[in-house]
């Protein structure tokens, strides 16, 4: 929070005594003499208060300018506590100001006391209301970003054991990272694992999604607004990098921003620093950079669709988080984490994961990584007969020694029921098309075999 205090007076005498008043009790001080003055420091930077008179040399009884400048001032910032001060002063230009936005009135000549009490009460309550305020925009936001269950950092791999260790040591430092790797391996999830390994992690970290920002809300949404800035704007907001501050922000799917979203992003990387929309005041902001993709960024480039000059304040290191299948000693292991998170939370009995699934887990290809990993275990909980998962239950071709390379690289780009059409093709011609054998090993009951051999046009005729 800013330690100063701007004052505004046209009486040089006036503002010499308040400048050594407010100075011997650790506050900065700004002075100027006109009403427009205040307005344009007020424009470019902040200030904990303002201390200022009613009447100036355009009018010197009335206290309408000071009026005037109350409404101003509150447009610009309608939280900055305003204390005014006039020798002229009636009550009912008291009770003027106080309607008009003013925390409290102060008459000349002044009681030190009295008006350094007035102050620190006026900036103690702006602080709670701004702290309340961005708490509330906070709390707002976090709610947005609750998705699925985060699952724990299985690390029985020995590449996940390394990666976690090197994500360890690059935490503390300061430096921008850059996560790559398939959808679905859990990037933000190592973000937030950096965020809490570093200098930071008692301030926030801020997560956004650069893919489902608006071009034409990208501003308001990165950096804030202030009241009035736009038609919609009926309250100042705070942008997620003002939100961020001091802490980590995280920008997700940084690939699929415009190239015009992309230079109002590197300004503030670059410089630290960013304006409100609708506010000519410039703001600092010290954050810790960490950005996720998916995408092929080298490819981007070569076809321009992507700025080399961000990519540069982006990776200061580059870290590819492994798919799952090449972690394969962390599949079961994070099967049953799944499946306790997901009974837990349904309040079913946990069970157990049988012998072929947990091959049909440990064969799958997983295309969609961990996040499908997780979906198809809360599936199988459900689809499960008994307290024991099945291969079946799980809707995941079963591979064996005799199935080629072609055909397990099918299953990458097959849909569910295509995997499940095949599964039950596959035991069909195990079981010599015995219905009861062929159910009883899929995990299904006769009647929903009956339902599925319907579904895929697999009965006799």
């Amino acid at each position: 929070m800013s330690n100063t205090i701007i004052v505004a007076d046209d009486d040089a005498s006036v503002i010499t005594a308040l400048k050594m008043l407010l100075k011997s009790q650790g506050y900065d001080v700004v002075a100027v003499t006109t009403p427009q003055a205040l307005i344009e420091q007020i424009e470019l930077r902040d200030f904990c208060a303002a201390l200022i008179d009613l009447n100036y040399q355009a009018d010197t009884t009335s206290g309408q300018e000071g009026l005037t400048l109350i409404a101003d001032i509150k447009r610009l910032n309608e939280f900055l506590p305003i204390i005014v001060m006039t020798g002229y002063s009636s009550v009912e230009v008291a009770v003027e100001a106080m309607k008009l936005g003013a925390s409290d009135f102060v008459q000349k000549p002044w009681s030190n006391e009295r008006l350094l009490h007035t102050l620190r009460t006026q900036i103690s309550v702006h602080d709670m209301n701004v702290r309340g305020t961005r708490l509330a925009q906070e709390n707002a936001l976090l709610k947005t970003q609750i998705q699925e269950p985060a699952y724990s950092f299985v690390a029985h791999s020995d590449i996940m054991q390394s990666l976690l260790a090197q994500l360890e040591k690059l935490a503390q430092s300061d430096m921008s990272i850059l996560l790559t790797g398939e959808n679905g391996t859990g990037k933000s999830m190592f973000a937030e694992y950096i965020h809490q390994h570093s200098q930071r992690q008692k301030q926030a970290f801020i997560g956004v999604n650069m893919g489902a920002i608006s071009e034409s809300l990208f501003e308001s949404e990165m950096f804030g607004h202030v009241k009035g800035a736009f038609t919609d704007a009926k309250e100042s907001r705070i942008g997620r990098f003002e939100l961020a501050e001091s802490g980590t922000i995280f920008l997700d799917e940084i690939a699929n921003i415009t190239m015009s979203q992309q230079a109002k992003l590197l300004r503030v990387l670059e410089e630290r620093k960013f304006e409100k929309v609708g506010s000519s005041k410039t703001q600092n902001v010290d954050v810790r950079l960490v950005s996720a993709t998916n995408a092929d960024i080298d490819a981007m480039l070569n076809e321009n669709a992507f700025r080399q000059d961000l990519l540069y304040r982006l990776n200061t290191v580059t870290i590819n988080i492994p798919a799952l299948r090449e972690r394969k000693p962390d599949i079961l292991p994070l099967s049953n984490h799944f499946l306790n998170e997901f009974a837990q939370k349904y309040h079913v009995d946990v069970g157990t994961i049988s012998e072929d699934a947990k091959a049909a887990l440990e064969a799958y290809h997983w295309p969609g990584n961990i996040r499908e990993l997780g979906h198809i275990i809360e599936r199988a909980l459900f689809l499960r007969s008994g307290n024991v998962i099945q291969a079946g239950d799980l809707g995941l071709p079963l591979t064996n020694s005799n199935d080629s390379d072609e055909e397990k690289g099918a299953w990458d780009s097959a849909t569910l029921d295509d995997i499940e059409k095949d599964v039950i093709q596959k035991r069909q011609k195990a079981f010599d098309n015995n219905p009861l054998k062929t159910a009883e090993s899929l995990g299904l009951s006769r009647s929903a075999y009956y339902r599925r051999l319907e579904k895929y046009q697999l009965l006799e005729s």
